[in-house]
């Protein structure tokens, strides 16, 4: 009975959004409220000596989500800026009709966005960073808002799971007593065999997405779909299988952009591109129209993979606690936010825009925040207030106890549920890994299949995460539409997750 009460906040959250097609704020304002009373009334917070549980553990998880959304508006922030300085710089045209030389096809320019450019920003930052730059990107180029950010979200969760420079196997890491590198090749397994699913579905997206669907090219794009998946998935795993967790999802970006561009190249000039046209390109224009782009990745290489600045940066933190249960740590130097900000600024130079220029775009980012602010801490409060009165860890017990020796196939969607709640797969590994290792250990199911299912679920609940969705909609200026997205993503998340059970069961028999 407690597992059934457990799962009301995230069924309201879905009814809302998906059936009702409310907003996340509206939708996450009435779950919040539910999720009080449930919590209060129903369950308990851990005692805390000589304080009332129920008060400070709503306390506490209020705190932590308003925290934790200040953190999040700040990655949105300095997306939103960049931008809105893009368009008001005229840049994003110019990046635009560049792109166009190379390829004319919108489903092409698809895959590098929605696949490539956010599968390197996920593997080198991580915490929503793709969405923010991403989603704008894709809308720039032609396509609808709503189909932008759904593209987003599906193009980079096969590289999720090691994400952040490999930041979400860190938690499996130190709560079992298997190496980076076992970790990383079980997990590995299941985005090398399923990934490519994920950009078939961005290309069918790209078709239907596009403003003027009249125009669409009818050209045979299923080859460049099959050397899209490719040229990331073959060096991904190879990354995984024999070097770690910190560099598939980045490294297999690089190389496969790499390769497919060259792919592209190659094919234009065979079709007939003369020389003289590519001289006549205006390359330093182009390239001080993506000088913000470009020093987000140079920020982003050099403060990831350059050890002493790593350090130097990753020093300074904002860090609280309360009662020992409650915290949280803001590391402003190393922040993926700060990143995009000082991309904007520093860009926005190169392109020689003017103090006007930067403050209309940071006053038009400021003023798209409310909602989403609302939206943000409304959800992360109902995960958190669903963490500390044990609520997830109750709907945890009760889908293991059900499952029994299949528990493979449902171990990714424990994964899912945690990056659902949390919005984050690094915090769904750190709440699951060790349910899932005792699981399979109980059930005498092998526990290094099970946790690399788990933390291949941790990715895909990041495309129907709502805080990742609200941050999509927000940067292409569709706040309120979340349950469109999420309508357009569910059945792609219980598909590929189904697909990774599947496949959990058979590594597991095997």
């Amino acid at each position: 009975m407690t597992a059934l009460l457990a799962t009301i906040p995230i069924l309201t959250i879905i009814v809302l959004m998906v059936l009702a097609r409310r907003s996340a704020a509206v939708a996450g304002l009435v779950g919040l409220a539910t999720t009080l009373v449930l919590a209060t009334v129903v369950f308990e917070f851990e005692p805390i000596a000589d304080h009332d549980a129920r008060i400070w553990g709503v306390a506490g998880s209020l705190l932590e989500a308003a925290f934790t959304a200040a953190t999040i508006l700040w990655i949105i922030f300095g997306a939103l800026c960049l931008h809105h300085l893009q368009v008001r710089t005229s840049a994003i045209d110019t990046i635009r009709s560049s792109a166009a030389r190379l390829t004319d096809d919108p489903r092409l320019l698809a895959v590098l966005i929605a696949w490539f450019f956010a599968l390197f920003l996920e593997g080198a930052a991580g915490f929503g960073t793709p969405i923010a730059l991403a989603a704008p990107f894709l809308v720039s180029f032609g396509f609808r808002p709503a189909q932008a950010v759904s593209m987003a979200l599906i193009g980079h969760c096969a590289g999720v799971s090691f994400g952040a420079v490999g930041t979400p196997i860190l938690p499996m890491i130190a709560v079992t007593t298997y190496s980076g590198l076992e970790l990383s090749r079980a997990t590995g397994i299941y985005h090398a065999l399923l990934g490519w699913i994920m950009l078939l579905i961005v290309v069918y997206l790209a078709r239907r997405g596009l403003k003027d669907e009249a125009g669409a090219p009818e050209s045979n794009i299923w080859p460049w779909v099959g050397l899209g998946a490719a040229t990331f998935l073959v060096p991904m795993f190879a990354i995984s299988r024999w070097v770690g967790p910190e560099l598939p999802t980045m490294g297999g970006a690089l190389i496969g952009a790499a390769l497919f561009i060259v792919a592209l190249a190659w094919i234009q000039r065979r079709q007939g591109a003369s020389d003289t046209e590519d001289e006549a390109h205006p390359w330093l224009e182009l390239l001080r129209a993506s000088s913000p782009y470009l020093i987000v990745i140079a920020l982003i290489l050099v403060t990831r993979l350059v050890p002493p600045i790593q350090a130097a940066l990753t020093e300074f933190a904002i860090t609280w606690r309360l009662h020992g249960r409650f915290s949280g740590t803001f590391q402003p130097l190393y922040h993926p936010g700060t990143v995009l900000f000082l991309g904007f600024v520093i860009g926005g130079w190169l392109q020689r825009a003017t103090l006007a220029d930067l403050g209309h775009a940071m006053r038009t980012a400021l003023g798209q925040l409310g909602l989403v602010a609302i939206a943000l801490v409304a959800m992360l409060a109902i995960s958190r207030l669903m963490v500390h009165a044990s609520m997830i860890a109750v709907l945890a017990e009760a889908a293991a106890s059900l499952a029994g020796r299949s528990w493979p196939l449902f171990a990714p969607f424990i994964g899912v549920l945690g990056s659902f709640v949390t919005g984050s797969a690094t915090a769904s590994n750190i709440l699951f890994t060790d349910f899932q290792h005792s699981t399979a250990t109980r059930l005498e199911l092998p526990p290094l299949q099970i946790l690399g299912a788990q933390g291949f679920g941790a990715a895909v609940g990041n495309i129907i995460s709502p805080h990742n969705i609200i941050a999509g909609c927000a940067t292409v200026g569709i706040t309120g539409q979340e349950g469109t997205i999420l309508r357009r993503t569910l059945g792609v998340c219980a598909l590929y997750a189904t697909l990774g059970g599947l496949l959990a069961l058979a590594l597991a028999a095997w």
